[in-house]
């Protein structure tokens, strides 16, 4: 298949006038079936990757349950995300190892969807002073063997663990395993000093900046300060609900476009009407945009990636920079860009196709068309 006439991203030149041709599933430099499919007036992007969302359509990652699993694969591929890797919550070792083994037998067996390229494991090494809307009773201090106990159950797939680096052995933790996962400061009361001492150990990444940790403020630069000053990304939920549009700016600013990874962070009511619903064993109830506990803390979000990147771009972060965040710097971030996250040939065919108003206009997922129509 030719795609002719859009304008497609390229990750160095940003959008350029120029064909995509497929061959099987991946990307090719010419087209053998004949068929031209006149894109004119749309926009071309990879398809997203969502590194850290915990549930879509009714359904929860951390349920390890094996149809739910299926259910909110095909939703986020209906939604342009190509790639996932979601994300548990502070939960029993019990309970991680169950969704640790679903999320390994959904690779090996799903035949539609969003391909799962990971988990990532955002708890149990947390702070309860910051544990947000995590299950402080599940909270647990961070332990090398648990986690390569959860990384043998997923048969590999665990890309990504959250720690406070503030808790007592996280830092030894930090240094073991930063080989095999990418270590992520989340849930943290930790200062700028601790937080560039993870850093220095390893860590390379920031779970929802800003959220559920010490704020930035010019005495006390705190985690924020310190990934400014490091080279890790940072994660950042764009759903006009966390963020403030002029910090978006700002991150955007300060860090580059390069080093911020947009995350949807959705629980189990995306694609959901407003009601009552739970995340990690708490009650939850959505009302718009808004997923709240009892107290009034944010449980996550209800908006998909490719609607943050959306609102990314009503909050005037251009639109390159919006697909670099949604797209290509997190397939980085967890080894797979090889093989996803930008248009080039012999990577696969997949991809999002947008129309003038970046509504999503059609899904293509291993060379196949999946959602929409062209």
């Amino acid at each position: 298949m030719r795609l002719t006439g859009a304008r497609v991203f390229d990750v160095q030149e940003g959008f350029v006038l120029r064909d995509v041709c497929t061959e099987g599933e991946l990307l090719s430099e010419t087209s053998v079936d004949g068929k031209t499919v006149d894109l004119s007036g749309c926009y071309v992007i990879p398809g997203l990757t969502d590194l850290h969302f915990h549930g879509a359509r009714g359904h929860d990652f951390s349920d390890g349950d094996a149809e739910g699993l299926q259910i909110m694969a095909d939703y986020e591929l209906s939604r342009g995300v190509t790639q996932i890797c979601p994300a548990g919550m502070t939960l029993l070792e019990e309970q991680l190892i169950k969704v640790c083994r679903n999320a390994a037998q959904h690779r090996r067996t799903s035949r539609h969807g969003a391909l799962l390229c990971g988990v990532n494991l955002e708890g149990p090494f947390l702070s309860y002073a910051k544990k947000g809307a995590q299950n402080g009773d599940w909270l647990h201090a961070p332990d090398v063997a648990m986690l390569r106990r959860l990384e043998e159950a997923s048969e590999g797939l665990v890309k990504l663990v959250s720690i406070a680096p503030e808790e007592p052995g996280a830092l030894e933790f930090i240094k073991e395993v930063a080989d095999e996962v990418v270590v992520s400061i989340a849930h943290t009361t930790a200062d700028y000093d601790t937080s560039s001492a993870a850093l220095a150990a390893g860590a390379r990444q920031v779970t929802h900046l800003f959220n559920a940790m010490p704020p930035f403020s010019h005495r006390a630069p705190g985690v924020v300060g310190a990934a400014f000053d490091s080279e890790c990304k940072v994660e950042l939920i764009c759903d006009g609900v966390h963020i403030h549009p002029s910090v978006v700016r700002a991150v955007f600013q300060l860090f580059g476009a390069r080093r911020v990874i947009l995350i949807s962070d959705t629980m189990r009511a995306a694609g959901m009407p407003d009601g009552d619903y739970t995340l990690g064993g708490q009650a939850v109830q959505v009302k718009g945009k808004y997923a709240t506990l009892e107290d009034g803390t944010l449980a996550g979000s209800v908006t998909d990636l490719m609607s943050c990147m959306k609102t990314a771009v009503s909050f005037g972060i251009p639109l390159e920079d919006a697909v670099l965040a949604a797209a290509v710097n997190p397939a980085q971030a967890i080894g797979i860009y090889s093989r996803v996250g930008s248009i080039e040939p012999g990577k696969l065919a997949n991809l999002a196709v947008l129309d003038e108003h970046l509504e999503l206009k059609a899904v293509m997922c291993l060379g196949e068309v999946v959602g929409g129509s062209l």
